[in-house]
């Protein structure tokens, strides 16, 4: 992977981490046109700009994690407290996911059969906004615990590449009756621990077997490259996307979804 790809990458990341077309999904297509075939290579630089955009979390959601801390360590049943239960308990699916199907996960990013993946989960992704925009559920103030462990059940489906994350997340949220304004934020807090978790058993990898074989030959600059662009085009798009979640225009999102989608079956 030469400085460039990894810029384009990381770029791509860091936007599509946000919004919801699946930064997994673009990735993997971009890794195909690319000819990036090294499975253990692309692992490790997507767990790379992974981390990186999470970090883009903390900084522009910096008041809010601020805030949990804050009440979580008054030692007191308060606001936040519940609020940091609820992303505790969100965690728990893919927490499965990761600790029992980590190797499945991986066998489907290097596996022939990726591409047909990713288009099929794109179109899966683009039904669930569609579906989301049109229903009306009733309302309700504050996530649930139960509705948090649901969201947190789409969380795990999206690891299969072409589900967006934050689609799946905020869909099943809005389905569920969950107020637009406080789900994106909700969304991208819950990913904060689980993915900064599979970066440090990602490290643990590399420190068994030797960062070089983990590394699968990718060079240190193209990793700085691409964890540099995620962050600030994270940063820029988790501010973009929680604007456009309290305006309620993910329908756009959906179109995009199912174009892309059929044209990576197609072609």
């Amino acid at each position: 992977m030469e400085w460039f790809e990894a810029l384009i990458l990381g770029v791509l990341q860091g936007l599509t981490e946000y919004l919801p077309v699946s930064s997994s999904g673009h990735l993997a297509i971009a890794q195909n046109l690319f000819g990036l075939t090294d499975a253990d290579a692309n692992l490790s630089f997507t767990v790379t700009v992974h981390v990186a955009t999470v970090l883009s979390t903390c900084v522009i959601l910096w008041k809010e994690i601020v805030w949990l801390f804050r009440d979580l360590f008054k030692f007191k049943w308060n606001e936040g407290t519940r609020y940091t239960v609820n992303i505790l308990v969100s965690m728990i699916p893919v927490g499965v996911v990761g600790l029992f199907f980590k190797d499945q996960v991986e066998t489907v990013f290097g596996g022939d059969a990726l591409m047909t993946t990713v288009g099929i989960c794109l179109l899966v992704t683009a039904s669930l906004l569609a579906f989301s925009y049109w229903a009306k559920p009733r309302q309700r103030e504050q996530i649930s615990v139960w509705h948090a462990f649901v969201i947190g059940l789409a969380q795990a489906a999206a690891v299969m590449p072409g589900l967006s994350r934050s689609g799946s997340t905020i869909a099943t949220g809005l389905l569920l009756g969950d107020k637009k304004e406080r789900l994106a934020q909700f969304s991208f807090l819950m990913v904060i621990p689980p993915i900064l978790g599979e970066g440090l058993l990602d490290v643990k990898e590399m420190a068994e077997v030797g960062v070089s074989q983990a590394m699968g030959g990718i060079s240190p600059m193209a990793l700085l490259v691409g964890f540099v662009a995620a962050f600030v085009s994270g940063c820029i798009a988790c501010k973009w996307m929680i604007s456009l979640v309290k305006r309620g225009r993910l329908i756009w999102f959906a179109l995009y979804c199912a174009i892309v989608g059929v044209a990576v079956l197609v072609f």
